[in-house]
């Protein structure tokens, strides 16, 4: 039997509208260029801090984006999401076979345990683990590091599923299987590149690689 650890947005959730018109609210009001919501879905997924830093080229600008964007984010954006058309199906059925499941996301806690609540998916889950406001354990690596240790769970018989680079990395770098997912905001390329060891289209097709 392994242990699963969920990516959420991407990966449980859809975002989109919420992260990136948070984004777009953070800029306008630093008088930085503002690119469109589609223009900003790479944004999707890494930690956000870096993310700004590229849009607005200067750290001091970067910090301040990121408290206009939780402004916005921790009230309104927070909810400008949606779970996958049968998320909740696919972990009623691992549910079912008694593997211990968690999720692991670059996303503060604080939020990701109000989303995972929000839309009903928090039965699924023993924990929510997440970064701290602060940036603490914001890198993938570090998070499930530390998720590891706190679920005493052996690395070999562990699972990230996730639909970005960094958390096929982050599994790698611990020890865990890498599963990535392509209904996300990552690509084929960039999962096969950091090294996923399985890849799936759709959620049901994770069945078979988590279920033993």
């Amino acid at each position: 039997m392994v242990t699963i650890f969920f990516d959420l947005d991407g990966t449980l959730t859809d975002p989109k509208p919420g992260i990136t018109r948070s984004i777009q609210y953070a800029l306008e009001r630093l008088g930085v260029s503002v690119p469109s919501e589609d223009e900003l879905t790479w944004c999707i997924g890494p930690p956000l801090l870096a993310s700004l830093r590229k849009l607005t080229g200067t750290d001091e600008l970067a910090d301040r984006a990121l408290l206009l964007y939780r402004e916005r984010f921790s009230d309104i954006g927070l909810f400008e999401n949606e779970a996958y058309s049968g998320i909740a199906d696919t972990l009623s059925s691992l549910a079912a076979t008694r593997q211990r499941m968690f999720v692991a996301t670059s996303k503060p806690a604080v939020y990701a345990t109000r989303i995972v609540d929000h839309f009903g998916l928090k039965p699924y889950f023993e924990r929510v683990f997440g970064s701290e406001l602060d940036g603490t354990r914001v890198d993938k690596r570090d998070l499930l590091r530390y998720a590891l240790d706190e679920t005493k769970v052996d690395a070999n018989n562990a699972i990230m599923i996730g639909d970005r680079s960094h958390d096929v990395v982050g599994a790698r770098t611990n020890g865990m299987t890498a599963i990535g997912v392509l209904y996300g905001y990552g690509s084929e390329a960039e999962l096969r590149d950091a090294g996923a060891h399985h890849i799936c289209a759709a959620h049901p097709d994770l069945l078979g690689h988590c279920i033993t």
